[in-house]
């Protein structure tokens, strides 16, 4: 049973804006001429990569809700802005909405059992991938879904 990722997406409004944010990164690397890559830099390193990697995701909160996921593909050692050290956390670029949970604020990301991972839209409830994504967070938020 896979271990998973969840973090905050601070900064972001909308999965959509996610998703842009994205591509521009990608746009940007390939600009550059350098591999386009997606990863998101953090300072500790999770201790529990083999199980991370086993068919992990990292699950995006955006505005106090779980509204998406990324597989990940690896861990590697970088730098941040600053000069410190830091882990690049290596992931897919393929977004996949996932039903929206409210979630609290916490620092940094956490580790998220199988079992409490949120499932993919579409995944029992295909009615659902039909709503407008700003719809579903809104109903999640009252508790509707």
């Amino acid at each position: 049973m896979p271990l998973h990722l969840i973090k905050l997406c601070v900064g972001v409004e909308s999965i959509e804006d996610l998703a842009s944010w994205q591509s521009a990164r990608i746009a940007e690397q390939r600009k550059a001429k350098k591999e386009p890559r997606l990863w998101h830099m953090t300072f500790q390193t999770p201790k529990r990569e083999a199980e991370l990697l086993d068919g992990g995701s990292i699950y995006w909160v955006i505005k106090g809700v779980v509204q998406a996921r990324q597989g990940l593909v690896g861990f590697e050692q970088g730098e941040k802005s600053d000069g410190s050290k830091g882990c690049r956390i290596l992931l897919d670029p393929v977004l996949v909405p996932v039903r929206p949970v409210p979630r609290r604020a916490f620092q940094g990301w956490r580790y998220l059992s199988a079992d409490d991972a949120p499932a993919d839209i579409g995944a029992g409830d295909p009615a659902l991938s039909e709503l407008p994504a700003k719809l579903r967070r809104e109903l999640a938020e009252l508790c509707l879904i």
